[in-house]
């Protein structure tokens, strides 16, 4: 594979409604496409960090800078034999994941496109859908809360993920079980927590949740498997996952029973792979977050998630869900709890010309 030219669009899309967690709130959506053109052939991928720092230090900006200035320079031109090749040279430049996965993954959709089969078979999964989970941000109050999730419900979600933080945990649990019943549930803090709460955090047994996920800083592997060691609860590593490394050093500690794989935060496919296998070897299972991603962001993590280890819903839902359009072709769609996975080959979910161009930011050819 030779790039012979790579194209960048940034697009910003409003989201349906604000969305709030612990450490911030959006109310838009950016993501930047990678066109990589090779022999005839386009690869997409996606570059999706959220504005300011929402989940990242990394920024659109930032994050655009560093694909033009520095790893598209290092890309264009090459004589590649394979995905492992890509990867050698993004994970010598390192740095910002988003801006590694925007290319790494254009260049598996190439790879698969030319190959005729679906990403998912590229990857080495067997499945043509995914089961999809609804998740909620926060809201200003209780019954706001309880609106919002019998509104989406309505789509078939198969389980609910509510946010929480110091103040807003336990009266909103309670609430949504009283509202809800047995609804699968759980609960994500994004890093609000600190050992100075584990006491008030085991109160989290008593609702019978899936897991919570990341309830302490990413850093603190010690501390989550204190809290692990007292809570029933299955504890979950989100932003704490960011490399295979710190995977296997939280599994050794015994911090976590399950662990959420973001392709943007590890910097794409391959290393997303390689945390799957390592924690199938473990015996810990896996699902599939997003951040969230547009359409062809969100459709890779579907493609990632039929691997065997993935066995909780992921949180890619309905396009319409979080934006108020997207940018494919067609757009993601909840039926009956599951997101299939169009016929085709490559990502499957092709990009929508007439709305990229609608919400076009800015654009280059490199």
């Amino acid at each position: 594979m030779k790039a012979d030219r790579i194209a960048l669009t940034h697009v910003r899309i409003p989201l349906v409604e604000p969305f709030k967690i612990s450490n911030g709130v959006v109310s838009e959506k950016d993501g930047i496409m990678v066109s990589v053109f090779s022999d005839g052939l386009v690869g997409i991928g996606e570059a999706s960090p959220m504005s300011g720092s929402f989940y990242s230090d990394d920024t659109p900006d930032s994050t655009w800078s560093y694909l033009t200035g520095t790893l598209i320079p290092r890309i264009t031109g090459k004589n590649l034999d394979s995905i492992d090749d890509v990867n050698a040279i993004l994970d010598l430049a390192g740095g910002n994941s988003f801006a590694r996965a925007g290319i790494e993954t254009a260049f598996w959709d190439l790879q698969s496109k030319r190959q005729g089969i679906p990403l998912f078979k590229a990857l080495g999964g067997t499945r043509n859908s995914v089961e999809s989970g609804l998740a909620v941000g926060i809201y200003p109050g209780i019954q706001e809360l309880i609106a919002a999730i019998g509104r989406y419900l309505a789509e078939g979600y198969v389980r609910v993920k509510i946010k929480i933080q110091p103040g807003w945990d336990i009266a909103p649990l309670a609430g949504v079980r009283k509202s809800f019943g047995d609804v699968k549930l759980m609960v994500d803090a994004n890093g609000a927590y600190t050992r100075a709460d584990i006491p008030h955090l085991r109160a989290l047994d008593d609702f019978d949740l899936m897991m919570v996920e990341q309830p302490l800083a990413q850093d603190d592997l010690e501390g989550h498997a204190e809290l692990q060691s007292v809570l029933r609860t299955p504890v979950c590593l989100d932003e704490s996952a960011k490399d295979c490394a710190t995977v296997k050093r939280a599994i050794a500690l015994n911090s976590c029973r399950i662990v959420n794989i973001k392709i943007q935060r590890v910097g794409g496919l391959k290393h997303a792979v390689e945390m799957h296998d390592v924690c199938a070897g473990a015996g810990i299972p896996v699902w599939g977050g997003t951040m969230p991603e547009l359409g062809i962001g969100g459709g890779q993590t579907l493609h990632l998630s039929t691997l065997g280890n993935f066995t909780f819903p992921t949180d890619v839902e309905s396009s319409l869900r979080w934006f108020v359009d997207d940018i494919v072709d067609p757009l993601i769609q909840v039926r009956d709890g599951k997101i299939g996975i169009p016929e085709g080959s490559g990502n499957c979910f092709t990009l929508n010309h007439d709305n990229m161009k609608k919400y076009t930011v800015r654009e280059g050819i490199f």
